[in-house]
């Protein structure tokens, strides 16, 4: 028995030493393969969720509501202007409804709705005609309205922009 068992010994030892690094590309090949097609049934079974209905017979609107502002596919006149001025609250939170139609954003005016050119639901507004004798009376109004900013009217207060 003795001798039996001091020959196996010598064949393990002698299977390690001739064939150790195969053995171990063998484990490493094995473990590489087991390790992908574990990460493969993990992916397969958390994309598949993404297709799943949520629920039986349950819809979920794509639609996006959005209130334009009072003058919204009109003429967005200077008088126009000066309406949407008159009802604007700087302490109260911008919507379309409550800004400043004065208050420009890296250069630009808002439409109609407050909204300025580059973010959502931008509308291009409908601009009267415009001549060098109102632009000078315009000015003029906005010096006079820069002089006189109404109450709360400061950078940062929740019906600003900037």
């Amino acid at each position: 028995n003795e001798s039996v068992g001091k020959s196996e010994e010598g064949a393990v030892k002698q299977l390690s030493n001739s064939s150790n690094s195969a053995l171990s590309h063998k484990i490493y090949f094995l473990f590489l393969t087991m390790f992908s097609k574990t990460l493969a049934l993990i992916s397969l079974v958390a994309s598949a969720s993404a297709f799943a209905p949520t629920q039986f017979g349950a819809r979920t609107s794509t639609a996006v509501h959005i209130d334009f502002g009072k003058y919204d596919d009109q003429l967005w006149s200077n008088d126009a202007k000066k309406d949407v001025y008159s009802t604007w609250d700087p302490a109260t939170p911008r919507s379309t409804m409550n800004f400043n139609p004065f208050e420009t954003f890296l250069g630009n005016s808002p439409d109609a709705s407050g909204i300025f050119p580059g973010e959502p639901f931008y509308k291009d507004p409908q601009r009267p005609d415009v001549s060098f004798g109102i632009m000078m009376a315009e000015r003029a109004e906005a010096e006079e309205r820069n002089a006189n900013l109404k109450a709360g009217d400061v950078p940062g207060a929740p019906g600003c922009k900037n």
